[in-house]
């Protein structure tokens, strides 16, 4: 059982940044592979970055490649994600999900955290 807590959301201007974290409770953090999703009102959950569990691998949605980083620290239970150069169509609630092996698709997360929402102001 992994439990995941998001933080470090909020309002922030476009071309600023944010970084999020997950915090996951549990001994076995670092046998999974950790992804971020987010979804905006009247939308789908999205994939926006996965990491492997050693954090040696990972993979980003088309949109935020080059802007967003994600990482961990198995030592701490937590995954992060940097945003920079936040944009306007940015704005969600962001997820953290854990599964046992990197995916983008929603489906194969078997934990997910409650959200922490980003809003960027034009």
């Amino acid at each position: 059982q992994v439990q995941l807590v998001e933080s470090g959301g909020g309002l922030v201007q476009a071309g600023g940044s944010l970084r999020l974290s997950c915090a996951a409770s549990g001994r076995t953090f670092s046998s999974y592979a950790m992804g971020w999703f987010r979804q905006a009102p009247g939308k789908e959950r999205e994939f926006v970055a996965a990491i492997s569990w050693s954090g040696g691998s990972t993979y980003y949605a088309d949109s935020v490649k080059g802007r967003f980083t994600i990482s961990r620290d198995n030592a701490k239970n937590t995954v992060y994600l940097q945003m920079n150069s936040l944009k306007p169509e940015d704005t969600a609630v962001y997820y953290c999900a854990a599964r046992p092996t990197m995916g983008s698709s929603p489906f194969g997360y078997d934990y997910w955290g409650q959200g922490t929402q980003v809003t960027v102001s034009s």
